[in-house]
């Protein structure tokens, strides 16, 4: 969430922020609720003070033995009076807790405001192949030399779902075996989290309140903190970021312990399927696709050079496979409402004459560490601070595998391996099924 004293001092730098999002919060009234919750709080810790002053009087009557009546009948009234101006303040935080709950991370300075079409090409890499054949398309690619089987996959699951066969089994699995290698060898720990998670650790990631529906709900009810009826006690995991950086909720990590640098595999359950543009056919958008996840906690002087890192990382990556990519730095409104940056390294797919995000790379600041509770003790002593957290798509499988059949397909209906990934079992050429 937005620190609160940010709003107080500098509404005005807030609420141009939000508005570079398209959001346009009304922060005069959250102001005035803010003024009026602090104040209720005084007088709350106010007559908890006299009601304390009163108990320890009677209690030194009853030692002894002089008559506290009069006390009683003051301390019952107290009480009554307390009583009511709990119940009024816990309805202010409540309504103060909504305002900020609901509020997406501020922008950095220098990101655009508007939507998609102000994004910003930051560079781009290698060229888009030439064919001096009519080239296919992924999907009809994969049918062809029986990589993935989309029928049977919307047998078992409905659509949205499709399931890899053979060498496209062996295929999508040396990739995420050749990621996390090398994510390992650079010095990220493994972590394999649940796929079912809390209420919570969806509010921490930055995704509840406000998008509890976009997720795939296991159970519902009251059973936490914050929840109500009717929030997901329980949902399936929509990418690993949501587990990851609930690793140290609650926490105060020593400042020699950072950064903490994660990596994660797991599937990625979401609502969204076929709603964005009808030509992306098979693996490019389902309900289930695989990722490894990178996640990092650090100082906040470290934000931005952890947050080149991770670009690196993923550039690092796609480029080895040998598919032309570009990065690009999203306008505010295209950023996700928990992150202040946002870079997306995307993969040129030629049947769609369009590029695909392979992999998102963000900086959440200190909004999602505030939502946690995740802070650091500075080394030399003082005050515990929030840390910044960061994630990285490392990489997303569900759109690299179309863009390496077709930018590596070949004039006789074959595709070439990216030699990178051969050392896990894979031939230098799928062949037809």
């Amino acid at each position: 969430m937005l620190d609160v004293t940010l709003i107080r001092n500098h509404p005005d730098q807030v609420r141009d922020g939000l508005r570079k999002r398209a959001v346009d919060a009304d922060i005069p009234a959250f102001l005035a609720l803010d003024a009026e919750f602090r104040e209720a709080r005084t007088a709350v810790e106010r007559l908890r003070g006299e009601r304390r002053r009163i108990s320890a009087e009677v209690a030194a009557r009853h030692r002894t033995d002089a008559p506290a009546g009069g006390l009683r009948a003051e301390a019952k009234a107290l009480t009554d009076r307390l009583t009511e101006a709990e119940a009024g303040l816990a309805r202010l935080a409540a309504r103060h807790r909504e305002f900020l709950d609901a509020l997406p991370n501020l922008p950095d300075d220098d990101v655009p405001a508007g939507g998609k079409e102000n994004n910003q090409v930051v560079r781009s890499v290698g060229a888009p192949p030439a064919f001096g054949f009519v080239a296919k398309d992924h999907v009809r690619l994969a049918q062809e030399l029986g990589l993935v089987d989309y029928e049977r996959g919307t047998r078992l699951a409905g659509n949205g779902h499709w399931i890899y066969r053979g060498e496209g089994a062996a295929l999508e699995w040396a990739l995420l075996n050749h990621f996390l290698d090398a994510h390992r060898r650079a010095g990220y720990e493994f972590v394999l989290p649940p796929h079912l998670l809390t209420y919570e650790a969806g509010y921490t990631a930055g995704q509840f309140p406000k998008f509890a529906e976009d997720v795939f709900v296991v159970e519902e009810g009251e059973a936490a903190p914050r929840r109500e009826a009717g929030r997901p006690q329980r949902f399936l995991l929509p990418t690993a970021e949501t587990a990851l950086v609930n690793l140290h909720r609650g926490e105060t990590l020593d400042e020699r312990e950072l950064p903490r640098k994660y990596v994660a595999y797991t599937p990625c359950y979401r609502k969204e399927s076929g709603s964005h543009r009808t030509a992306e056919r098979g693996t490019l958008r389902g309900h289930q696709f695989n990722k490894v996840e990178l996640f990092q906690f650090v100082r906040p002087e470290d934000s931005d050079a952890a947050h080149l890192e991770l670009l690196a990382r993923a550039e690092e990556l796609v480029a080895g496979l040998g598919v032309h990519h570009r990065v690009t730095h999203l306008a505010a409104g295209d950023t996700g409402a928990a992150q202040a940056r946002t870079y997306d390294v995307e993969v040129w797919l030629p049947s769609l004459g369009a590029y695909a995000e392979v992999s998102s790379v963000s900086n959440a600041r200190a909004y999602q560490a505030r939502r946690g509770g995740i802070r650091y003790r500075p080394a030399g002593g003082g005050k515990a601070e929030y840390v910044h957290t960061l994630n990285a798509s490392g990489l997303a499988t569900s759109r690299l595998l179309p863009a390496i059949l077709e930018q590596h397909q070949r004039a006789d209906g074959t595709v070439a391996v990216p030699e990178v990934l051969r050392r896990w079992g894979l031939p230098e050429v799928l062949g037809p099924a």
